[in-house]
């Protein structure tokens, strides 16, 4: 059986859930309280007025029971009544608000926000309400943004090697072509395809990776050999370009998936080769420090703008805006994806012609 690893963060967030739960409860409970506290005490008040003025009979300096109670009890109907309305409104007020607002959200309003202090604000439980219906909103508002860019970004990277195939279909059904435009056509053909497959690859790992809130297959391994293994995976890319490899680093384990860590090296690995320059350089260093594994790729030749480095990770996005160059924008989401799940983190710097990613795992 596999052991699970205790999450301490998702522990916290439960029980958050639970204290400001208990916290709502125990506010509506004290606004019933202090409603009946307070009819309670206007009866009493009433009844001792009544008793003073004489509209309660007095024998012998006691106040006839029978009288007492009804016009008690007529007290406690109207004024507590009364009173009661007025609690109840002001008590339901700010679920009123928070109801109307999540109806906005459910008619795709997510631009909907509670304002500060609009519901009660003093009191805690309702600032946390406020705090965390703003939150839900915004990363529903994000989600949205992120989806409809998916969409478009999808349709035109999905479309653009399908009309380059029909295109190069056409012509060399047309024929009367020389031998080496039929060899270009097709290894165009076969170039656009393989684009395709690799962009459906990417897309099921992504979905894949995306549906996965626990890591499984936690194995400690030679770190340090998968990197390598990793570069002669790509060698005829690097080969091509005549490019060398740099490596500063001694032998590492750590304690990760894999098969999807791997896929971390492959993608950062092929994204430093396609913006190296020909014969050029990679620098690969690794170490570990105060129990985090820390690995850097830098190559060298070109730069990522400071408003591209904030969008790098996202699903399609690419640096590259004539989508010219080869890839989907798909690899690095998936890199980012994979150290959210180990708890890791990735950065990236450019500068001076140069680009660097480093990424933090703990181990």
């Amino acid at each position: 059986m596999k052991k699970l690893k205790f999450d301490k963060a998702r522990y916290r967030d439960k029980a958050k859930a639970r204290k400001e739960k208990n916290n709502l409860t125990f506010s509506l409970a004290f606004i019933v309280y202090i409603a009946f506290i307070a009819t309670f005490a206007l009866s009493a008040l009433a009844l001792m007025i009544f008793a003073n003025t004489g509209i309660v009979d007095k024998n012998e300096g006691q106040i006839d029971a029978s009288q007492a109670i009804m016009y008690m009890s007529l007290f406690i109907i109207v004024v507590g009544g009364i009173f009661s309305y007025v609690i109840s409104r002001l008590a339901l007020k700010p679920i009123n608000k928070l109801i109307n607002k999540i109806n906005d959200l459910a008619s795709g309003d997510f631009a909907s926000r509670l304002i500060p202090n609009e519901l009660i604000g003093r009191i805690p439980c309702f600032r946390d309400l406020t705090d965390t219906f703003n939150k839900l909103a915004n990363e529903l508002q994000n989600t949205e943004l992120l989806r409809s860019d998916f969409i478009n970004n999808f349709s035109h990277e999905f479309k653009t090697p399908i009309v380059s195939i029909y295109g190069f279909a056409k012509l060399l059904k047309k024929g009367n072509l020389t031998e080496d435009e039929r060899e270009q056509y097709l290894s165009a053909i076969e170039e656009e395809s393989m684009r395709l497959s690799a962009m459906a690859t990417n897309v099921l790992n992504l979905t894949k990776i995306e549906n996965t809130s626990l890591l499984y297959d936690l194995t400690e391994y030679n770190v340090s050999e998968q990197i390598r293994s990793c570069i002669l995976l790509l060698e005829n890319k690097w080969s091509k370009k005549n490019i060398d490899f740099n490596l500063d680093f001694d032998e590492y384990t750590v304690k990760a998936n894999e098969e999807l860590l791997k896929q971390v090296f492959i993608n950062l690995l092929d994204n430093a080769i396609k913006f190296s320059l020909d014969n050029g350089t990679i620098d690969i260093f690794a170490r570990c420090e105060n129990d985090v594994f820390e690995f850097s790729i830098t190559n060298y030749g070109y730069e990522i703008s400071k408003e591209a480095q904030s969008k790098i990770f996202n699903k399609f996005y690419q640096g590259d805006e004539s989508h010219s160059s080869m890839g989907n924008g798909i690899g690095l989401a998936i890199v980012k994806r994979i150290m959210d799940l180990h708890g890791g983190t990735i950065e990236v710097k450019s500068e001076n012609k140069t680009v660097c990613f480093t990424l933090f795992l703990p181990i």
